[in-house]
């Protein structure tokens, strides 16, 4: 795709949609606005007048320029109140004018920097924000759409082929191309993770995925290593293993090294990747089970950061360690009241098999646990708990660090990736207490997403560390601001905010 910036008069740039944006509580037009108007003959001064154009967070108004200026259409998107207004307003902004307007088969525009001059952020962040807003906005997925249905090809929307900024401000050329930069990989990685994320679970099987990954680390830089049930076994992964024991379909533990620290000690990022989760033995309802190939976004979400960690030639020693398993019913399959091994010696009784995601964390925590790293940083579609607890509007985050929760909390309000803590106080270890081994893997429904996170501490030995569970942001099942259904690739723009502010300190 082709990305660029302008600077200069905005009605004379020649652009097939031009997107501009106004403050829901302003009774004039202002800034890139005024320009345009002018050119028009006061056009959209009348139409803001006479409430046809609101700026209301989120309305898109496309409108025929009829050769008044350049640009064929030009789209103006409301961004709500001027004192409520932040990064995550410009990106939702961006998304919706993208949205709108490959609804309409436009497939190259232009826009201006939603913000400029009214945010106290710098002008490569808010070009930034408007950039990711907008390719974030423009993702589709429909690789298995059939372009022989006429009917569906016209309801789909068009393919973003060109975006452009454009900025009527003298010597801010250099800092638009910054920010249109970073905006850019930081888009294609979330992409990246919706992409895996999003694929179904015959094509995604774990020695997939750790191909995914292998093609990954080649593309970008990184170093890969992929451990299979020999070696799992050899390093006692008892965890791991058991899981994947009711499938054909062997497990992966992959692991992606991003060298940019010279000696310091890295960051660890795991992600569950079940690449489909049935509940095993504790079969799930029918109902919905479909959605259970979104159980590998924790894992595709470390993917697509490393992807992004590398792209941003971050100053930073990451690594990546991703466990993958297929959870299915069989012969073979583990069942409620076996007592596992894991990694780290302990055992662990098993009585619900549908809460697989911490067993194989468990072996995963262990393993970044022998890097001896900086924090570990995990994310998992973990538990309906927390869906019952937050909804879909932000996932929870627990830890043993205060510090490392509340700099990972602020990277997600920048981000829009939002998270609340919950606690993690010591009377929940005593629910996931057995009578049979050392812990086991369920404390039952009360307080469940928090038990399951006492669970994992369980094995992080004392190494700074957050978990994030993502069950309840990991897809949405109808369109949004921010994009389409499916995988949203929640926490690999956390994660970057919060490790490129770690590069900076």
């Amino acid at each position: 795709m082709d990305l660029s910036v302008h600077t200069g008069s905005l009605a004379e740039l020649a652009t097939p949609a031009l997107v501009v944006s106004v403050f829901y509580d302003e009774t004039r037009t202002v800034g890139p606005v005024a320009a345009v108007d002018r050119a028009m003959g006061g056009f959209l001064r009348e139409l803001l007048d006479s409430g046809e154009i609101t700026g209301k967070e989120g309305e898109v108004t496309v409108l025929h320029t009829r050769g008044a200026i350049a640009a064929d259409r030009i789209a103006v998107v409301g961004l709500g109140k001027r004192a409520t207004f932040d990064l995550v307003r410009a990106r939702k902004a961006a998304a919706a004018a993208a949205t709108e307007l490959l609804k309409r088969k436009v497939p190259a525009f232009h826009s201006v920097v939603h913000g400029r001059g009214v945010l106290g952020e710098a002008p490569d962040v808010l070009a930034e924000a408007t950039v990711e807003g907008t390719l974030l906005g423009a993702y589709s997925f429909d690789r298995y759409k059939s372009h022989a249905i006429a009917e569906d090809k016209e309801r789909r929307k068009a393919t973003l082929e060109s975006f452009g900024l454009v900025d009527g401000a003298r010597g801010g050329a250099r800092a638009l191309r910054e920010g249109l930069r970073r905006g850019g990989l930081l888009a294609e990685a979330t992409n990246y993770a919706r992409d895996l994320g999003n694929a179904p679970g015959n094509e995604i099987t774990p020695a997939a995925l750790a191909d995914a990954a292998t093609t990954l680390a080649r593309e970008v830089g990184l170093e890969v290593e992929v451990l299979g049930p020999a070696e799992m076994a050899e390093r006692g992964m008892g965890a791991l293993l058991a899981v994947a024991r009711g499938s054909a379909q062997e497990p992966r533990l992959i692991v992606l090294r991003h060298r940019g620290g010279g000696r310091q000690a890295p960051y660890a990022l795991v992600g569950k990747a079940i690449t489909f989760d049935s509940g095993g033995i504790s079969i799930k309802p029918a109902q919905n089970m479909e959605e259970m190939k979104f159980d590998k976004c924790g894992g595709c979400a470390v993917l697509g950061a490393m992807r992004g960690v590398a792209r941003l030639e971050l100053p930073l020693n990451v690594v990546g360690v991703v466990p993958s398993a297929e959870n299915l019913p069989s012969a073979t399959a583990y069942k409620p009241g076996d007592i596992l091994t894991a990694s780290s010696g302990k055992t662990i009784e098993v009585v619900n098999t549908d809460a697989e995601g911490r067993l194989i964390l468990a072996d995963a925590l262990t393993y970044a646990c022998g890097l001896q790293p900086r924090a570990i940083i995990d994310f998992a579609t973990l538990t309906g708990a927390c869906v019952v607890a937050l909804g879909k509007h932000c996932s929870g985050v627990l830890g043993n660090d205060q510090g490392l929760i509340d700099d990972l909390v602020d990277a997600g309000e920048r981000t829009g990736d939002r998270a609340w803590q919950l606690p993690l106080w010591p009377v929940y270890t005593e629910q996931i207490r057995s009578d049979y081994a050392d812990i086991k893997n369920s404390g039952g429904r009360e307080g469940g997403a928090i038990t399951a996170a006492a669970f994992l501490e369980a094995f992080v030995d004392g190494v700074p560390w957050a978990h994030f569970d993502i069950a309840g942001t990991a897809w949405r099942t109808r369109p949004a601001a921010e994009g389409a259904v499916g995988a949203t690739g929640v926490g690999v723009r956390l994660i970057l905010e919060y490790l490129r502010a770690q590069a900076e300190t």
